[in-house]
C-alpha cells in the first residue's frame, strides 16, 4: 500500500506542529528558539500518538483483512485466529466476520471433499461387490450353455452354485436398498412394546444350527424372565441377527457367544450386550467397522460370506431409535457390542417415537 501509518503520522504531525507553531508565532514575546522547540515537541508527540493509533486501530487490521481475503482466494486458512473483541476498533469486528465466513466455507469444502472421497470409494466397493456374484453366476450359466447342461450331475451342481451367487446378489441389493431408504427417511420405525427376552430366544433358535456346525456355545444371561422394550420389533430382530451371526461367524472353533440383557431402571433403558471369544478387532479398525463394506479380515471375508453391510445397517437402525451401538474389543480375546433401548410396558401400548425428552446421546 502506498499509504501507510508512517506517512499518515508524518502528514498529520507536520500539520499539527505547523499550526501550533504559527499560532505561537503570533505572540510577540516568543523567541525563535521557543518556536523551534514548540514545533519539534508538537511534531514528535503528534507523530508518535498518530502512528500508534493508525497502526493498531486501522492499518494493522486492514492488512489482516487483506491477508484474510487473499487466504480465502487461495484456500488457505492458516491466517485464522480466535475471535477477539475491541470496543475501540470497529475494524476488528469486520475481521472477525471474515474469519467466521472463512471457517464456514472451509468446513463446506472439507465436507465436499469427504463426500467426494466417500462417493468414489462407495462406487468402487459396490462395483466390486456386485462383480463377484455376477461373474460367478455368469460363469456357471455359460459353462452349462457350452454343453455341460447335458450332464445331469454337473448341471445340478452348477445350477445350485449359480443360484447361490444370485441369492447373494439379491441379499446385497436388499441391504443397499435398506440403508439408502433409512438415510433418506423412507423407512420409519414402527414402535411397539414387546418382550426382548423372547426376541433374543428366537434369534438363538434361528442361529442354533449355524452355532452347532461351528461348535460354538451360545450362552444367555437375562436379568429378568421378561424385559419389555418400546421399539421396532422387526428392526431390533435384524440387529440381533446381525450381531449374533457375526459373533458366531468370526469366532474360533469351540468358542462362546454370550447375550446379556440388563435393565437400567434409573435411565429407563434396557442394555443389550453381545459378546464373543473370537479374534477381536484391531484398535485401528474399530472406528471403521460400521462403514459400508468395511471388513477387518479382508483376505478371508469372502469365504465367510455376507455383504459387508450388516454393521452399517445396525448403526442406522440404532440411529433410527435415537440410540447408539458401541464396541469394545481386544485382539485374540473377543469383542462386545452394546446398545440400549427404551424400556416398555407389557400393558401400556405407547409409542415414544416423537418423545423429545428422550436423550439422543445415550
Amino acid at each position: 500500500m502506498l499509504l501507510n501509518s508512517r506517512a499518515v503520522a508524518i502528514v498529520f504531525g507536520v500539520t499539527i506542529a505547523g499550526i501550533t507553531t504559527a499560532f505561537l508565532g503570533l505572540l510577540p514575546e516568543i523567541t525563535g528558539t521557543a518556536l523551534v522547540v514548540a514545533f519539534a515537541l508538537s511534531f514528535s508527540s503528534s507523530y508518535i500518538l498518530l502512528r500508534i493509533l493508525a497502526e493498531f486501530l486501522f492499518f494493522r487490521e486492514i492488512n489482516n483483512i487483506y491477508d484474510a481475503l487473499n487466504g480465502i482466494e487461495k484456500n488457505d486458512i492458516t491466517f485464522l485466529t480466535n475471535r477477539s473483541s475491541s470496543f475501540l476498533n470497529p475494524l476488528r469486528k469486520v475481521k472477525n466476520e471474515i474469519n467466521d465466513y472463512a471457517r464456514i466455507k472451509q468446513r463446506e469444502i472439507d465436507d465436499l471433499k469427504r463426500m467426494e472421497t466417500f462417493r468414489r470409494e462407495f462406487i468402487a466397493d459396490v462395483s466390486h461387490e456386485l462383480k463377484t456374484p455376477i461373474f460367478s453366476a455368469q460363469g456357471f450359466v455359460h459353462t452349462l450353455l457350452d454343453g455341460a447342461v447335458e450332464d445331469k450331475k454337473v448341471r445340478g451342481k452348477f445350477l445350485k452354485k449359480a443360484a447361490k451367487s444370485l441369492d447373494g446378489l439379491d441379499l446385497l441389493v436388499q441391504d443397499l436398498l435398506t440403508i439408502s431408504q433409512m438415510e433418506i427417511g423412507q423407512i420409519k420405525m414402527h414402535y411397539e412394546n414387546f418382550d426382548l427376552v423372547d426376541l433374543c430366544k428366537e434369534v438363538i433358535e434361528q442361529l442354533d444350527g449355524k452355532a452347532e456346525k461351528k461348535e460354538i456355545t451360545v450362552e444367555q444371561s437375562f436379568e429378568k424372565e421378561e424385559i419389555y422394550v418400546n421399539a421396532d420389533f422387526q428392526r431390533i430382530y435384524q440387529v440381533m441377527i446381525n450381531l449374533v451371526n457375526n459373533a458366531i461367524k468370526y469366532n474360533r472353533k469351540n468358542g462362546k457367544v454370550n447375550i446379556h440383557i440388563a435393565t437400567l431402571d434409573a435411565e429407563e433403558k434396557a442394555e443389550i450386550k453381545v459378546s464373543d471369544s473370537g479374534r477381536g478387532i484391531p484398535e485401528e479398525d474399530i472406528g471403521r467397522i460400521f462403514e459400508r463394506f468395511y471388513r477387518v479380515e479382508k483376505s478371508r471375508s469372502k469365504d465367510r460370506g455376507g455383504t459387508g453391510l450388516g454393521l452399517s445397517i445396525v448403526k442406522h437402525i440404532m440411529d433410527g431409535h435415537h440410540s447408539r451401538v458401541e464396541v469394545v474389543s481386544e485382539v485374540d480375546k473377543g469383542s462386545t457390542f452394546t446398545f440400549w433401548l427404551k424400556l416398555g410396558s407389557p400393558t401400556q401400548k405407547i409409542s415414544w417415537e416423537d418423545d423429545d425428552e428422550y436423550d439422543k446421546d445415550t
